[in-house]
């Protein structure tokens, strides 16, 4: 709806100029600002947290389940009673740049404005004509968030932003290169990777909010799942980076997780030299933690052992029966198509929930414009049992060069609780 109603815009500006009318310069800015802050709003992630399958874009409902208890996302489309049709310019920034709304309350930080703070003052200004005069308004009304006491206590937010957040503009790297920048703010910002990506502190703090700190985008934990670093991405080229975001996949990994809606709703749309300058920032940071040796031998007796099929452990048995079609002896899979498993951050993380969430649930790749195709990987919760998960988890977990912990039944078990 929305890129049709830009459509009709700037075909309308089409015929009148066709016509031999003059188009007034402020419809034109307005047409251009409307298609820059859609844009920006995909830089932003936005759609992905306000919008849910079925309802208007934008009107909110999204359930976001937090250490504070279930957060609902609102309406932000131009609806004057249920959305931000009422919101001025100064009120929209600051509820976008500070958790501040207009009435003076504060939003939670699942709304990632300590990153968003960021934002330049012509981004703002962007998104805020995009989302008054290019978003349909909508009446839907997503549930209130009702959190336990003391969280429920919004007035205490004021505290955490004075302790944890920071008005500081966004600082370019001195000496870098433009591109590399660009990249800086993309993620800094807008992107607001560290959300994710930076671990937190006691207070669910992001440690740090910028490069100038090497916790910066250094790994985390979200719901359980391991968050990897993202300082230099050793083991993956640029290239390697930039197909992952745009596609979902690259020739060593698939995406998973949340980040999967991340690369869905977002990073796919995003311009390739603004994917290739995130890729170029991201390298610049350096490895954190290092690209460790390849075990070749381990690697090898792994798939002769497996290419043999004699003597096999219930974990190897398991694998062969269930994964080696896809993933193969090597535990390489197939460039594009299926993920390594030998090395693989999913695989090696000290907490299991992500990898017993995959294999109990299953998982499937996002269709993008570069890369159409859902890609599915069936889930084994109907299958295999707790016990059988662990031994095959345990396996693919100490299987070729991977040296992660064993996987108990009772950490399946717990995963099992959680799905839907």
């Amino acid at each position: 709806m929305n890129k049709l109603k830009l459509k009709s815009i700037m075909f309308a500006n089409a015929v009148l100029l066709a016509s031999g009318f003059a188009l007034p310069a402020h419809a034109e800015d307005e047409a251009q600002l409307i298609k820059q802050g859609e844009y920006l709003s995909r830089l932003g992630d936005c759609m992905a947290c306000h919008s849910l399958p079925g309802k208007p874009a934008y009107s909110g409902g999204l359930a976001i389940e937090s250490n504070l208890g279930t957060i609902f996302s609102t309406n932000i489309t131009p609806d004057k009673q249920h959305g931000i049709g009422n919101y001025s310019e100064q009120q929209f920034s600051d509820a976008v740049r500070k958790g501040i709304l207009p009435d003076g309350s504060r939003l939670y930080p699942a709304m990632p404005y300590p990153d968003y703070a960021k934002i330049s003052d012509a981004d703002i200004h962007a998104l805020y004509v995009y989302f008054m005069k290019g978003v349909q308004p909508s009446a839907e009304q997503p549930p209130e968030t009702d959190l336990s006491f003391p969280f429920s206590q919004r007035w205490g937010m004021r505290f955490w932003n004075w302790a944890f957040t920071s008005d500081k503009p966004f600082q370019p790297i001195g000496g870098a290169s433009a591109e590399i920048n660009r990249g800086a703010y993309i993620v800094e910002s807008l992107g607001h990777c560290g959300s994710c990506h930076t671990p937190r502190g006691l207070g669910m703090n992001e440690k740090a909010l910028d490069s100038g700190d090497d916790q910066f985008l250094a790994g985390g934990s979200l719901n359980h799942w391991e968050v990897p670093s993202l300082r230099g991405i050793p083991h993956w080229s640029q290239q390697e980076i930039v197909d992952y975001l745009q596609t979902g996949r690259n020739d060593k990994a698939a995406v998973g997780g949340e980040m999967t809606s991340v690369v869905e709703h977002s990073s796919s749309h995003m311009t390739d030299a603004d994917l290739n300058a995130i890729a170029a920032y991201l390298k610049f940071l350096g490895g954190n933690p290092s690209l460790q040796a390849v075990n070749v031998q381990a690697q090898q007796a792994t798939e002769a052992k497996l290419t043999a099929a004699k003597n096999l452990s219930e974990g190897e048995r398991l694998y062969l029966d269930n994964c080696g079609a896809c993933h193969f002896v090597t535990g390489k899979g197939a460039p594009g198509v299926f993920p390594e498993l030998d090395q693989a951050t999913i695989v090696n993380a000290k907490d299991p929930t992500g990898l017993i969430h995959t294999i109990l649930a299953g998982a499937q790749q996002p269709s993008t414009e570069k890369a159409p195709s859902k890609l599915a990987m069936p889930g084994f919760a109907g299958r295999l049992s707790d016990d059988e998960v662990a031994q095959l988890a345990t396996f693919i977990r100490q299987g070729w060069s991977n040296t992660a912990p064993a996987v108990s039944r009772d950490q399946v078990a717990d995963v099992r609780k959680t799905l839907k």
